[in-house]
Formats: C-alpha cells, sequence, structure tokens
C-alpha cells in the first residue's frame, strides 16, 4: 500500500513536470510555428481578454507545484486517501492540459473544446473532494487555493474556449448579433461562475472571474484593440465584475472563504 501511494505522488510530479515542459515549448519553439496567442488571434471574438490577462497561468503553475511539493509530506490516514483520489484526477488532468497544447496549436479547435471539457471535469471533481470536512487548514491553504485558482480559470477558459470553436465555424452574427451573443455569454459566465464560487466556499475560485472579466473590460477598452466600440458590452462587464466582487464579499463576511 506504501508503495502504491509513493508511486502515486511520483506520477503526480512527473505529468505536473510534462505539463510545464509543454506549455513552455509551446511558445518557445514555438509548437507549429505558432505561439498560443496567435492562435487566438486568429479566431478574433468579442469574448476574448487583453494578453495580459493569460500572466494568471504563471499563479496556477507556482501553486500547482507548491501542491506537488506539499502531497509528499506524511498525511494523516482520512487526509492521504482523499489526497489520494486528487492526485488521480490531477494526474489525468496535467495530461489532458498537455495535449490541449498540441490541438491548439495545430488549430484542431473541436478537438480542443472536448479536452477543455474533460479538464473542466476534472477540476470539478478535484472541488468535490477539497471541500470535505476531513481536510485541516493547512490542507485547505495548499489544496483548495491552489486548485481553486485553476477551477476559476478553466471555468471561464472553457466558455471561451467554446466561443473560439463558434467562430471557427464562421458563425458570425448566426441568428443574432455578435454583440447579443457576446452579452448571453457574459451572464451565462456570470451565473456559473457566481453559483460555483458559492456552493465550493473558496474564495480563491472566486476572484479568479474578477480577473478574466477585468481582462475583457481592457480588451474593450483599449485603443489598440477594440477602442469602446461596444459601449453595452463595456456596461455589462462592468456589471458583472461587481456582482462577483459581491459574491466574493458575501463569502468572507460568512467567513467561509475555503
Amino acid at each position: 500500500m506504501l508503495k502504491n501511494k509513493t508511486i502515486l505522488k511520483i506520477l503526480t510530479l512527473i505529468s505536473f513536470i510534462l505539463m510545464i515542459v509543454v506549455n513552455a515549448a509551446a511558445n518557445i519553439l514555438p509548437i507549429n510555428g505558432i505561439t498560443a496567442g496567435g492562435v487566438s488571434d486568429s479566431y478574433p471574438n468579442l469574448f476574448a481578454p487583453a494578453g495580459v490577462t493569460f500572466s494568471i497561468w504563471g499563479l496556477i503553475y507556482l501553486l500547482l507545484a507548491i501542491y506537488v511539493v506539499y502531497q509528499f509530506f506524511p498525511k494523516p490516514k482520512k487526509t492521504q486517501l482523499l489526497i489520494n483520489q486528487i492526485n488521480r484526477y490531477f494526474i489525468f488532468s496535467s495530461i489532458i492540459n498537455s495535449t490541449w497544447i498540441f490541438f491548439w496549436h495545430y488549430q484542431m479547435i473541436g478537438m480542443t473544446v472536448i479536452l477543455t471539457l474533460l479538464l473542466l471535469y476534472s477540476l470539478i471533481k478535484i472541488s468535490n473532494l477539497s471541500n470535505d470536512e476531513g481536510f485541516f487548514l493547512k490542507d485547505k491553504l495548499f489544496i483548495k487555493i491552489p486548485f481553486g485558482v485553476y477551477f476559476g480559470w478553466i471555468t471561464i477558459a472553457t466558455i471561451a474556449n467554446i466561443t473560439t470553436f463558434f467562430v471557427s465555424l464562421g458563425w458570425s452574427d448566426f441568428i443574432f448579433s455578435d454583440q447579443i451573443w457576446m452579452i448571453t455569454v457574459l451572464l451565462v459566465g456570470l451565473v456559473i461562475a457566481s453559483w460555483k464560487t458559492i456552493t465550493s466556499k473558496n474564495l480563491a475560485y472566486g476572484l479568479v472571474p474578477i480577473w478574466a472579466y477585468y481582462g475583457i473590460y481592457l480588451k474593450h477598452t483599449s485603443a489598440l484593440d477594440f477602442n469602446n466600440e461596444y459601449p453595452t458590452i463595456i456596461l455589462v462587464t462592468m456589471i458583472c465584475i461587481m456582482i462577483f466582487v459581491m459574491v466574493n464579499f458575501y463569502l468572507f463576511i460568512k467567513k467561509t472563504i475555503f
């Protein structure tokens, strides 16, 4: 049994390193001669945030690295059993993340949607496990925060990925105008992220949509991008950000931040 636990921890470390190496190579090489941002620019849409928003990946990988180190430390039996379950989904998610990179750089957008949904599924499972009452405070700090930030970003990234897929199909102004679709997507993201923030009681998750929507706001107000061309979208984005802030404040006053 001890040997199996050790193997699982080592596989967690290996899968994490693989994910980091693939993501680094994606932009250093870059894979298929195009950066991740270059692929995104090939499918312009109103939901895409400013480039600076993607800097959150640095924070995500740093927090996940902390978790990977932390999982090697001795734990009470119940906590260790929970971490073993989390690690299985984390290994799966890391492989999916790495695979997604290749499909994205080769612009197979339909496949990236499927992979993103699988990644989202694994993070939902991890979120459910990390809400277990068996965790101590330090476990929550080193588990709920890393995966909360990761889960929060992938929630919004899933919506963005699906939006990019429809753009790749040429569904511009399909039935309704792009602005109407954009507002609809913003509100759907607001409802999903707010609901999950409250049910998971995880402030780390809840703060991420604020950052993502702020990135959308930046792009729409930047003179180098949309340059305030869509004032209604800007207004709705600002309202969504304010609601996100209120949801997180609600968690804070209820003292259920993680």
